[in-house]
């Protein structure tokens, strides 16, 4: 049939149908658009606390100014290099560098050992080789029989891993043992005493050997000598870092230069520009996020292309507080007769935050201990708000960091959530109770339509019986 008995067509009952769902729909969409609303307040902050955990980061370069290094080093002409750390003293130095420490070193003749190959066996039998060291040390090497080659030897050498070291050099004559004290320094000077075949090792560091003798010397241990500005001073090291307070020296050749050690607030003026920086950065996220456009700018803003609009935390007192507070740590900032402008570090009418290097260099050279006094104020102030914001941790005895303190920021996301959790529940249980709403309904059409079906059958059926037998009967009169 084309309709039904019940009044309602087909088209009829899907259109009821539908406005019955969209009216029960909407107070569902209200709940969706109520838990995006809060879902975007939650990312906001998120995008909040990864901008002041950058400043919290960069804070720790000023937290202790003093141990920043100010110090510079220059010269060394090729014959030495040197590092100067913040205990060092400014001034000019002479440095003469007279002779550099030298490690022992000698080496075995091919003629006495007749070895036309590294790998060739030198003898029969085992042996030993003993060290003794110029302080009376004695170290001795087992070399048995199956490695009585120089590799062999070398090898055995190097496993003791003592004073000595050894090596194996290949000449168009054949190879050679070389033998070298593990360190530089005159200490470090050492004799060979061998037994059975490595006899013909035996070294003695007092001798001089003859062009023939099976071990010849090719350089005697040797401690450093240099004068600074005329001071003698001795190493067994070329790198020497106690002659001048937090200087530290390497030796590379003999001669004389001039040693500079000057004073330099890089180091500083970078730590604070970062900070500068990062406190932009955090400054111009929260104001990006709380930012409040109007339906009629929004409006002109659209229609410009610029697609200016309200950030998700618009008219967000919470946000808005900690923007104003990490700007005052800065601008409010004075101690010792210094304030933040005097040292270059100034805010703007638009609250951004810049660092003059020059200003901050004649600022720190002329009054340092005020300038780090002021940079501390500064750093435990900015470090207050960031914690207020982020939360306070501390630190367990396993390294590991637990939460202190419930931040700002964390309240804010965990009360968001919740409220977003409980309208998804809400949500959830409405949308049940609707499909269920939905379904009686529709179950109710459908008996209506079944009843009034079966009606007009009944009636068409007795509506034909009874015209039939009419018929009938006006036939036979």
């Amino acid at each position: 049939m084309s309709g039904s008995i019940s009044g309602l067509g087909s088209s009829q009952i899907t259109s009821e149908l539908n406005t019955i769902e969209q009216r029960l729909q909407a107070p569902i969409t209200e709940l969706q658009d109520q838990a995006a609303t809060d879902k975007a307040e939650i990312s906001s902050w998120g995008t909040i606390q990864g901008a002041i955990s950058t400043l919290s980061s960069s804070l720790s370069g000023i937290e202790d100014v003093s141990t920043i290094n100010t110090r510079t080093a220059t010269g060394g002409g090729g014959f030495f290099t040197a590092t100067a750390g913040s205990a060092a003293q400014t001034g000019t130095f002479n440095v003469n560098v007279k002779s550099l420490a030298s490690v022992q070193e000698i080496f075995s003749s091919t003629a006495a050992t007749s070895s036309a190959s590294a790998a060739a066996t030198i003898g029969a039998g085992s042996g030993s080789l003993t060290f003794t060291l110029k302080g009376g040390k004695t170290e001795t090497v087992q070399v048995g029989s199956g490695s009585m080659t120089l590799n062999g030897i070398a090898a055995a050498i190097n496993k003791v891993a003592g004073g000595v070291k050894a090596g194996v050099v290949s000449t168009a004559n054949g190879a050679e043992l070389t033998l070298q004290s593990s360190a530089t320094g005159s200490s470090q000077a050492f004799s060979v005493n061998g037994t059975g075949t490595l006899a013909k090792f035996d070294f003695s560091s007092g001798s001089s050997p003859s062009a023939n003798a099976p071990m010849q010397l090719a350089q005697k241990a040797g401690n450093a000598a240099l004068t600074i500005n005329g001071v003698p001073i001795t190493s067994t090291s070329n790198d020497i870092s106690s002659a001048l307070t937090g200087v530290s020296l390497n030796l590379t050749a003999t001669g004389t230069s001039t040693l500079t050690i000057g004073s330099s607030t890089n180091s500083v003026s970078s730590a604070v520009n970062k900070v500068a920086t990062d406190l932009n950065a955090a400054i111009s996220t929260i104001a990006k996020q709380t930012l409040f456009v109007s339906a009629s700018s929004a409006s002109a803003s659209a229609s410009a292309s610029s697609g200016k609009k309200s950030g998700a935390l618009a008219g967000n007192i919470n946000a808005e507080n900690i923007s104003n507070q990490l700007l005052s740590a800065v601008s409010g900032a004075a101690a010792s007769g210094m304030t933040s402008n005097l040292i270059g570090l100034t805010v703007s009418s638009k609250g951004a935050v810049a660092l003059n290097a020059t200003t901050f260099a004649s600022a720190f050279a002329k009054n340092p201990t005020a300038v780090t006094k002021l940079l501390g104020q500064i750093e435990t102030s900015l470090s207050t708000v960031t914690k207020q914001a982020l939360g306070s941790s501390t630190s367990t005895s396993a390294g590991t960091s637990v939460s202190a303190g419930e931040g700002i920021i964390t309240a804010q996301t965990n009360a968001l959530q919740n409220t977003v959790t409980s309208v998804n529940s809400e949500i959830s249980q409405m949308e049940k109770t609707d499909t269920t709403q939905l379904d009686t309904i529709a179950a109710a059409f459908t008996a209506a339509e079944s009843a009034a079906t079966n009606a007009s059958i009944t009636s068409l059926f007795l509506d034909s019986f009874l015209g039939t037998s009419s018929t009938s009967s006006t036939s036979g009169g």
